[in-house]
């Protein structure tokens, strides 16, 4: 199904591969979440005294907003973003030769999309920390995509966040997010083999989720700390290409390669 030219892209060793399948996550996440809160209204109407509704199905529509959200924009640059300038700098520098790439277009779509999804989620009163948890949303999309330079990189990547966030927490609150990142995770076979390519429809509705997740459950002062990290490197991918880095560092090499056939450690 995938195998159209609208959506056929080279990868890093020049194989043709289609690209943007991460569109499968949100699917995902509309089955189970939207079923799931399907039948918790069910219940509640035969038995209005009955417990139908669950972590799940109360902060579902939130997730499904932010998937279906960052999905779309996400889906818009894999599509008609061909061999446009990378990075926010060259983004900007495109705005300023008259150009509005569809980079910017998700950039700016996902502070907006973000700023939605945090007023409908914190009670946090002050502008600061709506800001934050803001960033935490669309700086940790634009990370995952940023890390979704290499087969299974920005899976991996999420994968191993969502887990320490899960294990520090043990919050239900992140029973939602966890059927997207399970969704996710379905596609780390088929990536590392370089059957196909997350895309920007992928990897942006991963990294947006792990946020969301970390805004969900994680206390404010540490969200700043998290805040603080995003921003760091956001701002390191423009002078360093991570790439660069791992294969620098051993143990960072040796887990990106882990498992993709093509790349051995």
């Amino acid at each position: 199904m995938f195998r159209a030219d609208a959506v056929m892209r080279t990868n890093y060793r020049g194989q043709l591969l289609p690209t943007a399948v991460g569109v499968v996550i949100p699917l995902v996440a509309l089955v189970v979440i939207g079923s799931n809160s399907i039948v918790a209204v069910i219940l509640q109407l035969r038995d209005p005294f009955a417990s139908g509704w669950s972590a799940l199905s109360e902060l579902g529509p939130t997730m499904l907003l932010t998937c279906l959200g960052f999905g779309c924009l996400g889906l818009l640059d894999d599509v008609a973003g061909i061999n446009q300038s990378g990075g926010f700098s060259g983004h900007l520098r495109a705005m300023a030769r008259g150009t509005l790439t569809t980079g910017m277009v998700k950039l700016i779509g996902g502070a907006l999309l973000s700023s939605v999804i945090v007023a409908r989620t914190s009670a946090e009163p002050s502008l600061g920390g709506f800001v934050r948890d803001v960033g935490i949303i669309s700086l940790g999309a634009n990370l995952a995509n940023l890390a979704d330079r290499a087969p299974g990189r920005a899976i991996k990547a999420v994968t191993l966040g969502f887990a320490v966030v899960a294990g520090v927490t043990l919050s239900e609150l992140l029973v939602a997010p966890a059927v997207v990142i399970g969704a996710g995770f379905g596609l780390l076979s088929a990536d590392l083999r370089e059957d196909l390519m997350l895309g920007d429809t992928g990897s942006n509705v991963l990294g947006a989720t792990l946020g969301l997740g970390v805004v969900f459950a994680v206390t404010p002062g540490v969200r700043w700390g998290v805040f603080a990290l995003l921003v760091a490197l956001n701002a390191l991918s423009e002078v360093k290409s991570f790439t660069s880095i791992i294969d620098a560092t051993p143990a960072l090499r040796w887990l990106d390669r882990l498992g993709a056939p093509h790349r051995q450690p």
